[in-house]
């Protein structure tokens, strides 16, 4: 299966109109007013929740946690997130970026996937990263595994390359694809794919 890549729309070069200047100052003052991540992924009805299941390779470790109810996040699914996602060579815990679990949740919604996430890695310590750097090749020196805002994730029920194009076609942020170490890398950094 091959899945067309998107890249993000072009920049215009030209100057903005008054009504263009008018709606972005409209949708900053807006964004000044309500958090942002109330709008990202967020289901019109704010009573509905939000949850993800994980599974950790490498800890033998499962979760289910309602990370989200009642329009908030809640701290508790969020500390047991982070928990495993946790650099498991060195215990290090670092607050997952919520922006990242919520593009798990749209990506778990766009495959309709009722399976936990397997995750290859999560946040990496500083440490960590350095020694992974010095013995694989493509592990970027300022990673956003360090960050707690990318994931390597695979979804046994689904083929990779179904992964991979369901995390190209929302847009939220670093997709790659790597099927020989079979999983597939998503962040909530700049929209890329390799």
């Amino acid at each position: 299966m091959e899945c067309k890549k998107k890249s993000p729309a072009p920049i215009a070069r030209h100057g903005m109109s008054r009504r263009d200047f008018l709606s972005a100052g409209a949708a900053v003052t807006a964004a000044t007013l309500f958090p942002l991540k109330a709008f990202a992924g967020a289901p019109e009805d704010f009573s509905a929740e939000r949850s993800l299941l994980f599974y950790n390779t490498h800890t033998g470790e499962k979760i289910t946690a309602v990370y989200w109810s009642r329009g908030t996040y809640v701290p508790q699914a969020l500390y047991d997130i982070n928990h495993i996602l946790r650099d498991h060579r060195t215990g290090e815990m670092k607050a997952i970026d919520t922006s990242l679990l919520d593009l798990l949740f749209a990506l778990q919604q766009k495959l309709e996937s009722a399976g936990p996430f397997h995750i290859i890695s999560g946040y990496r310590s500083l440490k960590t990263n350095s020694l992974l750097r010095m013995t694989s090749k493509g592990i970027a020196k300022n990673s956003l595994h360090t960050d707690g805002k990318a994931i390597d994730i695979r979804l046994p029920d689904y083929e990779l390359k179904t992964v991979q194009c369901a995390a190209l076609d929302l847009q939220m942020g670093g997709v790659g694809y790597y099927p020989r170490s079979d999983f597939v890398h998503v962040d909530v950094g700049r929209v890329r794919y390799w």
